[in-house]
């Protein structure tokens, strides 16, 4: 299954990127497919032809898993308790 993340690199702009695993906590490199900016723009260091890139662990802050759209049509409901104490 192939995860969209929103990669935030340290003292740059995030980078958007699909990724086929998640990255384990023994990982030393996260290799990304069709890296972009947020706004879906080339990446204006990388070559026009360049589909896939390899980052370091230790220049990424933090990493957010996007939802697909499988899951945004997960509709769900939310029982609230009315109980007065």
């Amino acid at each position: 299954m192939a995860y969209t993340i929103l990669i935030h690199v340290a003292n740059e702009d995030a980078i958007m990127a699909e990724v086929d695993e998640l990255p384990a906590a023994t990982d030393t490199w996260l290799k990304i497919a069709n890296p972009r900016r947020k706004d879906n723009k080339d990446l204006h260091y990388l070559l026009n032809d360049v589909t896939t890139i390899m980052l370091p662990i230790w220049r990424i802050s933090f990493v957010e898993i996007l939802p697909n759209k499988d899951e945004e049509e997960i509709i769900t409901t939310v029982r609230e308790d009315r109980t007065r104490y």
